[in-house]
């Protein structure tokens, strides 16, 4: 039968500070959780006076008595163990590569297989509070001076024994060695029977960052270019956060970089209505622009119950467009009302969509 709680004898005075990666990162998720410094900077000097106990060690918690000027009190922080079911992926991430398991038996963590951890699932280090402090003393702050002397003295312990991280999450050494061995092979009938883990949540597109620059070259308009990149930059983005490619479209998409771009708006043949439908609603603006469409019974049936419910006064009706002398509202197919204004013989979107018609008819003022 495995040990899963470990005593570990006091630090004695002297200025420690966290050098391994997993420490640091476990002092940042102290770091972050708390909203005053003022008990993380007293509670580092703590630590560094030697003024935290035997720390015992076991899944979910760490534990030690902390001395004061005054009296002593108990103190832990408590660390969520992972489930069964993350046991299971993190132990197959580290079968998956040898040098893992003899990373950790050499008390080192790769920072490799905490990432492939992460992919799958599995948040092995802490984050933004998972770091829940408990202790005796009458103070209010999260964590008191007290929890941040243990989790400095914890980070210390991590840097000389990632089996301490290990240990929280739920599992000590000889568990996670027996668990992590290469078996003899599985049965593709029990293979297929396993539940399939839950793929992680994508990451949020990374900030684009300044543009390149170009050196300028015959023929070459650099400041075109450089619009180019951005356009293509920001495309991108947008497939990666909505998962859906564009169809081709060169006229749509002249008309989206001259909106996004004035320099190269003398560059493309687009009719300027065109851009500014783009510039106050996407493609649905330009849609509605473009195209006129007879709305069905419960779509006309909601338009002229919000157009009376405003008190606006009566229009002339011819499909989706809803005409008051030179103003025009054009119900869109996302039931949106998109307001117009005839200048010098053309209709000219005035101003962005609304879903109340009172409030985009007076966007054509």
């Amino acid at each position: 039968m495995s040990d899963r709680v470990k005593g570990f004898p006091a630090f004695g005075k002297g200025v420690r500070h966290a050098r391994s990666w997993w420490g640091k990162a476990w002092l940042k998720a102290l770091e972050d959780t708390s909203l005053d410094q003022a008990p993380l900077r007293q509670g580092r000097k703590y630590a560094h006076a030697g003024l935290v106990g035997t720390i015992t060690v076991s899944p979910g918690r760490i534990a030690a008595t902390v001395y004061d000027t005054e009296d002593t009190y108990r103190t832990s922080v408590h660390l969520a163990p992972l489930t069964d079911a993350e046991w299971d992926r993190f132990l197959g991430q580290v079968a998956a590569k040898s040098g893992h398991l003899a990373a950790l038996l050499d008390r080192e963590m790769p920072r490799e297989l905490a990432d492939a951890a992460a992919d799958a699932g599995v948040p092995l280090l802490p984050g933004i509070g998972d770091l829940d402090p408990e202790c005796t003393c009458p103070g209010w702050e999260l964590p008191c001076r007290h929890a941040a002397a243990l989790c400095h003295q914890a980070s210390w312990l991590l840097d000389a024994d990632p089996w301490v991280l290990l240990l929280l999450r739920g599992r000590d050494q000889e568990e996670v060695v027996a668990g992590a061995r290469p078996t003899a092979g599985v049965l593709a009938t029990a293979a297929y029977a396993r539940p399939v883990a839950d793929l992680p949540d994508d990451p949020p597109p990374a900030d684009l960052g300044p543009l390149p620059e170009f050196e300028p070259a015959p023929g070459l308009d650099v400041d075109v270019l450089r619009l180019l990149v951005a356009d293509a930059a920001a495309k991108a983005r947008e497939v990666l956060a909505t998962g859906q490619w564009p169809a081709p479209d060169d006229r749509r998409d002249h008309i989206r970089m001259a909106a996004a771009h004035p320099a190269l708006r003398d560059r493309f043949d687009v009719d300027p209505r065109a851009v500014r439908a783009w510039q106050q609603g996407g493609v649905g603006a330009l849609d509605v622009l473009e195209h006129s469409w007879t709305p069905g019974k419960p779509d006309t049936a909601r338009a002229r119950a919000a157009w009376a419910g405003g008190e606006l006064p009566e229009p002339t009706v011819w499909r989706n467009r809803w005409t008051v002398h030179d103003r025009q509202l054009r119900y869109g197919r996302d039931g949106r009302w998109y307001p117009y204004r005839a200048t010098d013989g053309d209709w000219w979107p005035t101003g962005a969509p609304h879903r109340d018609p009172a409030t985009a008819l007076t966007d054509t003022d």
